[in-house]
């Protein structure tokens, strides 16, 4: 019987947009991780083809107790596992995680599989996968596999970033923009997981903070 292993990948946070949605790769066809693995091209078909991302877990930290969304996406490329995905936004430890994501404090990937094909390579001593059955896909704190890499985390804009869209593209000043994030930036932010159209009132703010200003400006003597 095939024990269950786990392998880590790295992240990288991007922008972040109202659903807790993020995209990326969870395995990297190719790369030699820490544990002198190599992931083999076609090692998750049969798993994906059977399962689909409805039957491959999203989980934190590998806690079966602890689910914290669902995968809509999951399939190969010439580059390893592309995955979609979406935090649940009801459930509290999801929206740890994604505040978390946001603030580059969690940064992994964990593939949970167990090997069902694998040969060794008698030169180099490296394991090749040619078949593992997935069954989960963990968000962790450590990777193992650096260069595979989440590229997009969907939510609200964190504070920095707002205050360089106010700067650079609304034309403010940087005290007027942290004024404006003072006043309304926070409790826009309170209500992402409560109410829907918080982005849309969110660029009504910017747009009505900018004009607000603009008229204080050009009637000054």
């Amino acid at each position: 019987m095939h024990e269950s292993e786990r392998k880590f990948v790295d992240l990288v946070l991007g922008d972040v947009d109202a659903d807790g949605s993020f995209s990326g790769y969870a395995s990297l066809f190719g790369a030699i991780d820490l544990g002198r693995d190599m992931v083999m091209r076609g090692a998750f078909a049969r798993s994906l083809r059977e399962r689909g991302p409805a039957g491959i877990r999203m989980l934190y930290q590998h806690d079966p107790a602890a689910p914290i969304g669902i995968w809509t996406e999951l399939r190969e490329d010439a580059r390893g596992l592309f995955v979609k995905g979406r935090l649940a936004g009801d459930v509290a430890k999801a929206r740890e995680v994604l505040s978390l994501m946001r603030e580059r404090a969690l940064d992994g990937l964990s593939i949970g599989f167990r090997t069902v094909r694998a040969r060794k390579d008698a030169r180099t001593g490296v394991r090749q996968i040619l078949e593992a059955d997935l069954w989960e896909i963990s968000v962790v704190t450590f990777p193992m596999l650096p260069g595979a890499r989440v590229e997009t985390v969907k939510g609200l804009p964190t504070i920095r970033t707002f205050e360089r869209w106010l700067t650079r593209d609304a034309g403010l000043t940087r005290g007027e923009a942290r004024a404006v994030i003072a006043r309304g930036y926070a409790s826009l932010a309170a209500e992402r997981d409560a109410a829907a159209g918080t982005t849309e009132r969110l660029l009504g703010a910017i747009s009505e903070a900018t004009r607000m200003i603009s008229n204080k400006r050009t009637s000054q003597p």
